[in-house]
């Protein structure tokens, strides 16, 4: 049900269900004003879509000397007035103003954002305002389609959504590239067992993964996903890395790997269906200007059924490629972006999940298969991006997960409620983590993931 809370209306509201005649009122910011004789052209953007709606203002308006002929880019107004036909090509309506309120002036001097085509690049440095450009615009409207579809199709399918800590004592990849949180002075760190002395009287950080305590949820509800931030101190300035991203992940018990690749390939589809549905003007606009052919690999990936290789095969096929890679192809290695890519843009034609990797190049948590060499993970590939989905079946035998984490040198002290999960109750379960931002690449076209996120976060920067 909506909940009437405004007499505003939204541009979308308007140009989508146009009522000519009907007296209006809107709220949102200039992008232009063009005068003509006794007559001003305002078109303004309340974000709402990627439409802009014109507003007609006559000389005969008490404050259109001072006000409206002073309107310049960036401007925030009030315009109320009656909605008619337009006489323009590209618009079917447009609002003759009755009243039009200026809110708050932009300084045309200093105000960075013109009618221009501004870089990516540039609008980096300029992350408070960049939203209000049509590509970064229509990048949040993706990403707040993508958010909610996200949580629509878990609750559809049984889902319970689990809240992980943001701060955590558990490394879930053992990378040792977590940001350490402390409430220690920098003087008292330099002490042996300082971290006895901090908060939680134990070295802890922001969370890399949530997976191990959504593991938790699921031996109880069955069916969880977590879906938050996560954050990497990885001193990396490439286009693919951010410090804080955010990931989902769902884990299901009873759900062996098979169950997982149909759940994450039903998932990705189901996404990129709502988005071509409800985003077909920014759609429009990311194949024009951004990605060509973007529309097509979207479709692509919506209709038709995703290749399995097994990581032997893969291997396979990159060997046999008639191209030089930069890195090296041979078994055991960890397949490269240059690798997934050429198998699902060059072998496959459309995304590829790749299975049962060497247990060597895969965390302690992931099921051994027969013959202990390889595990039951799968990853996803898409176009353009590489890996999207990364996944396994956890490995639910005490005996052989303990080995596990006796070999990478964990505390088996520290993670014993991890293995208690395999003493009490265990069952065959399984999960997948998707970067939520190299999926909203993946359906924009950018190309750089600081240009999908609101805020990027990257080494030496964290402006607001």
């Amino acid at each position: 049900m909506k909940t009437k809370f405004s007499e505003m209306r939204t541009i979308k509201e308007l140009l989508n269900n146009p009522v000519v005649g009907s007296h209006v009122a809107v709220q949102g910011w200039v992008r232009t004003r063009r005068d003509s004789g006794s007559l001003s052209f305002v078109e303004i953007s309340d974000g709402s879509c990627l439409a802009n709606l014109q507003v007609v203002a006559e000389e005969s308006l008490a404050n259109y000397d001072e006000d409206v002929k002073s309107l310049t880019t960036g401007c925030a107004v009030k315009v109320v007035g009656e909605l008619v036909a337009s006489p323009a090509k590209g618009q079917a309506v447009e609002l003759k103003a009755d009243q039009l309120q200026v809110i708050g002036l932009a300084d045309a001097d200093s105000y960075p954002l013109q009618k221009k085509r501004h870089s990516l690049e540039f609008l980096r440095t300029i992350s408070h305002l960049r939203s209000r450009t049509n590509a970064l615009g229509a990048v949040t409207r993706v990403r707040s389609t993508l958010n909610f579809g996200i949580h629509q199709f878990f609750q559809e399918n049984g889902f319970f959504q689990v809240q992980t800590p943001v701060i955590t004592t558990s490394d879930c990849e053992g990378a040792g590239e977590m940001f350490t949180v402390t409430a220690l002075e920098p003087d008292q760190l330099k002490k042996d067992g300082a971290f006895a002395d901090d908060f939680f009287h134990k070295r802890a950080g922001l969370t890399v993964s949530g997976q191990l305590q959504a593991e938790i949820f699921a031996l109880s509800h069955s069916r969880v996903y977590t879906f938050g931030p996560t954050f990497r101190a990885e001193n990396s300035n490439t286009s693919r890395h951010l410090a804080e991203f955010w990931m989902l992940e769902p884990e299901m018990a009873f759900c062996d790997l098979q169950c997982n690749m149909q759940l994450a390939e039903a998932m990705i589809k189901d996404l990129v269906g709502r988005v071509l549905e409800e985003c077909a003007p920014d759609l429009d606009l990311f194949n024009k200007f951004i990605s060509k052919g973007l529309l097509n690999r979207l479709e692509t990936i919506k209709n038709k059924p995703f290749v399995h290789l097994s990581y032997t095969d893969a291997v396979k096929e990159l060997e046999k490629a008639d191209k030089q890679f930069e890195f090296p192809v041979k078994w055991g290695i960890d397949l490269q972006a240059e690798h997934e890519r050429y198998l699902c843009e060059e072998v496959a034609g459309v995304p590829v999940i790749v299975t049962n990797y060497p247990k060597t190049i895969k965390p302690f948590y992931m099921r051994l298969d027969d013959g202990e060499e390889t595990v039951a993970a799968m990853d996803i590939l898409v176009p353009g991006i590489g890996e999207l989905v990364g996944g396994s079946q956890r490995e639910e035998r005490y005996d052989l997960l303990k080995a596990r984490m006796e070999e990478a040198g964990l505390d088996l002290e520290e993670y014993g409620w991890y293995l208690d999960l395999r003493r009490y109750g265990t069952v065959p379960h399984s999960g997948f983590g998707l970067g939520f931002e190299r999926l909203v690449q993946l359906i924009t076209g950018m190309q750089n993931i600081r240009d999908v996120i609101p805020f990027p976060r990257t080494p030496g920067n964290a402006p607001c």
